[in-house]
């Protein structure tokens, strides 16, 4: 299987892996719901929204009217989620063994094949040499491409366990550890890099839990741990336990991941971080920026890259935790450049670039043009995001502009969006909006 329905699956079993997104999915599963309608029910912060809706793709489509539905993968995505409610534990597999063992057996599969091969030579005759040389040829090169795969596999699988083991400090020795899948793609919109992720399932008396890692042209893009199940609060097994504190657990994570990685930024994210203690919420060092966000149970520590007091967010390591346990760990600070840091636009002035661009909009609903609407004075939302302009992996100062209207109009839309470069002050975008909320 390739092209497109390859990248299909991909992108179905890769969405995935995060609890929200299922959520989302059996909600949309439903009825379709608005924007809004799904904040209400998450409980989450809107950019969280924004950002599980991005990473589900192809499986959500937005109607006219401003909701959100299931494709038709995305109702495929509904039915392995249900199916796999019901999945008893994995058993013992060949990929929960020790590399070297794999490795073992690999050639040994292969010895006994080529000693079958030559024992035939041996003992049969030319004809029936010739009759079943293709068939030899055949398992032949199926067992070297299973070799191979089991070579490319315990490479990544090295990589995988070097975070899990020393940077996250999981104890994998009280796991039954079951290598579930191995994944390669390459992806066009982040600049064709090449995105490999592996699934582990980890499974002990007390639960189990499965654990994503992806890597972007082998380097570590995002770790993340969900646990399955487990009686009420159970209790991961680590090699060393991390601080309950999670300003704490970040300066170790960083400091090991950055003995394992060797990457320069990380020291300089180690002394911004030495710094900090339980009071801080923001604080900077060069062009680096910490950021603490705590609700709840629930905290996300960023270290981001700031220039001209403007923070580039899209190139930063993210931290989340819930009840001291790291969650996820994202590091696109390694993949992403920075074009430029002239801001040359101020929020005010993106604001009546966006409200004079949106004098001239229009848009259709339902057959019919839409041009004749209220923009409010209040309130109005102008957010700095810098993201690319033409290269996918380069940044550019930018303004996201949201403008509210006075009432709900034909398609649903009550706001329109205009998209500001903070360094020409051109637009770059602007579309109207249904279910945004005011709030």
């Amino acid at each position: 299987m390739s092209g497109p329905e390859e990248e299909t699956y991909t992108t179905m079993f890769s969405s995935l892996r995060h609890p929200a997104r299922r959520k989302i999915l059996k909600m949309l599963s439903d009825s379709p719901m608005t924007f809004s309608q799904l904040l209400d029910e998450l409980k989450i912060p809107s950019s969280h929204l924004t950002y599980h809706l991005e990473n589900l793709g192809e499986l959500v489509v937005k109607n006219g009217d401003g909701k959100y539905r299931l494709s038709n993968a995305g109702e495929s995505s509904v039915a392995i989620i249900k199916g796999a409610e019901d999945v008893p534990d994995h058993q013992t597999s060949f990929g929960s063994l020790p590399i070297k063992w794999k490795t073992v057996m690999a050639a040994f599969l292969i010895g006994i094949i080529l000693f079958a091969g030559a024992f035939y030579v041996q003992y049969s005759s030319y004809n029936q040499l010739s009759a079943n040389y293709g068939k030899l040829k055949v398992s032949l090169d199926n067992v070297q491409s299973q070799y191979n795969k089991l070579l490319s596999w315990s490479s990544s699988n090295d990589k995988a366990i070097s975070v899990m083991q020393s940077v996250a400090q999981i104890d994998l020795t009280k796991y039954q550890t079951t290598l579930l899948s191995d994944t390669h793609q390459v992806q066009a919109d982040c600049g064709g890099v090449v995105e490999e992720v592996l699934k582990y399932s980890l499974v002990s008396s007390g639960g189990s839990l499965d654990i994503d890692l992806r890597f972007r042209d082998n380097h570590l893009s995002l770790y993340q741990l969900s646990i399955v199940e487990g009686v009420p609060n159970f209790a991961l097994s680590y090699t060393q336990r991390p601080p309950t504190d999670s300003l704490e657990a970040t300066k170790g994570i960083i400091s090991r991941y950055a003995s394992v990685s060797n990457d320069s930024y990380l020291s300089e994210m180690a002394m911004l971080l030495s710094s900090a203690n339980k009071s801080t919420t923001e604080s900077s060092l060069g062009n680096t920026k910490l950021k603490i966000l705590t609700i709840g149970d629930s905290s996300q520590i960023s270290l981001m890259y700031s220039a001209n007091g403007g923070d580039f967010a899209a190139k930063s390591v993210r931290l989340m935790f819930r009840n001291g346990v790291l969650e996820e760990l994202v590091d696109d600070w390694f993949l992403y450049r920075i074009d430029n840091t002239e801001i040359n636009v101020s929020g005010p002035e993106a604001i009546q670039t966006a409200r004079n661009a949106a004098k001239t909009f229009s848009w259709n609903a339902s057959g019919t043009k839409v041009t004749t609407f209220n923009i409010l004075d209040e309130p109005v939302s102008a957010i700095f995001f810098p993201h690319p302009r033409t290269d996918p992996l380069f940044l550019v100062p930018y303004w996201y502009i949201t403008l509210y209207l006075d009432k709900e109009y034909p398609g649903g839309v009550n706001s329109i969006a205009v998209g500001i470069w903070a360094d020409t002050g051109q637009v770059a975008n602007i579309e109207a909006l249904s279910g945004q909320s005011t709030a």
